[in-house]
């Protein structure tokens, strides 16, 4: 059996924080300052404005922000893994 993940229902859970609910019922509470301090894209770093961060929607459920100025792919969020690699690897 096939079945697409999908998100459900995300709220902003404080700070950088997200909860997520997925359609198979698995909920994540979702950390996003790591990846947003560790970017080195001047643009994603722009999220660490938090009135920019909390403007998330959902989108055929896909967390999204702006334009999809910034997404992730649901798989990494369904498995709380939004970095591809541990902090201690990542350049400064």
């Amino acid at each position: 059996m096939n079945t697409e993940i999908q998100i459900v229902r995300a709220n902003h859970a404080g700070d950088y924080r997200i909860r997520i609910e997925f359609g198979d019922g698995k909920v994540h509470e979702v950390d996003f300052k790591p990846f947003l301090v560790q970017a080195q894209h001047p643009e994603i770093r722009g999220f660490l404005d938090p009135k920019r961060f909390s403007a998330f929607r959902l989108e055929f459920g896909d967390l999204v922000w702006g334009d999809y100025e910034l997404c992730f792919p649901v798989a990494d969020l369904y498995d709380n893994q939004i970095l591809s690699r541990p902090a201690d690897q990542l350049a400064a």
